[in-house]
């Protein structure tokens, strides 16, 4: 009777040993994976000169601004129709601009801060199969940006002011649609656990109008527009569930 056990238990190690060797598939259809990691924005960005809308009216010669880089924490939810066709939802902490004086506004140092809301939904393709451990993508979407926390400077609003005792000065940043143009790769370390790197390229200009105040009365208003166009680049570890 040892015989046919000795046998059984040999079949059965061989078939264990059989299923651990088979792949695991990283990503296949139906898989949903998450992704918390560093995003970083950095914007390739110009200005156009402040134009005064009220008198004397025309461009504040000389004016422009730069924009700071900007870090924050991002969360990116990706689920896969087919083994290569994916939808990603990227998300996060909004990121903190800062913008600062050019040309003759240079003295006046940081001119004011924002946070930008870019919320993205890309559709993506990976390359190779689903059990490849690298998996490189390209991916197109589209995102909808729109700012908070909008604060000028105060040397900046006695600039627009024209140093008046108790003037005031605020700022309007508009929002609009940018589409998205994304490449990556991701490493699947486990069948679970994964490493991804991308880099995003957004063109995106926004429109600033600034007012400026003496109580209730307004006494000056100006605008520009932004180029930011960032190029973002994601550092993130994965989980699939």
């Amino acid at each position: 009777m040892t015989k046919p056990f000795s046998v059984l238990s040999k079949l059965a190690a061989v078939s264990v040993l059989a299923a651990i060797s088979l792949p695991a598939a990283a990503q296949q259809a139906g898989d949903n994976i998450v992704n918390v990691g560093w995003f970083h924005l950095r914007p390739d960005e110009k200005s156009e000169p402040l134009f005064s809308r009220m008198a004397p009216i025309g461009p504040v010669a000389g004016s422009s601004a730069t924009i700071s880089n900007a870090d924050t924490l991002g969360v990116a939810f990706t689920h896969f129709f087919t083994d290569n066709f994916a939808l990603t939802a990227d998300l996060g902490i909004p990121p903190k601009f800062k913008l600062y004086g050019g040309g003759t506004l240079a003295s006046l140092g940081q001119l004011g801060e924002a946070k930008q809301w870019s919320p993205a939904l890309i559709a993506k393709w990976y390359f190779g199969d689903k059990n490849s451990k690298l998996r490189p993508f390209v991916g197109l979407g589209v995102t909808r940006v729109w700012y908070s926390s909008v604060n000028l400077s105060s040397s900046l609003q006695r600039r627009v002011t024209g140093n008046a005792p108790g003037g005031t000065a605020t700022a309007d940043l508009s929002s609009s649609w940018a589409p998205v143009a994304n490449a990556g790769l991701t490493y699947n370390l486990t069948e679970r656990w994964s490493l991804g790197l991308s880099v995003a390229y957004i063109p995106l200009k926004t429109d600033a109008d600034i007012t400026g105040r003496i109580g209730n009365t307004v006494v000056s208003r100006n605008t520009t527009t932004l180029t930011l166009d960032p190029l973002v680049t994601f550092l993130s570890v994965g989980y699939k569930f």
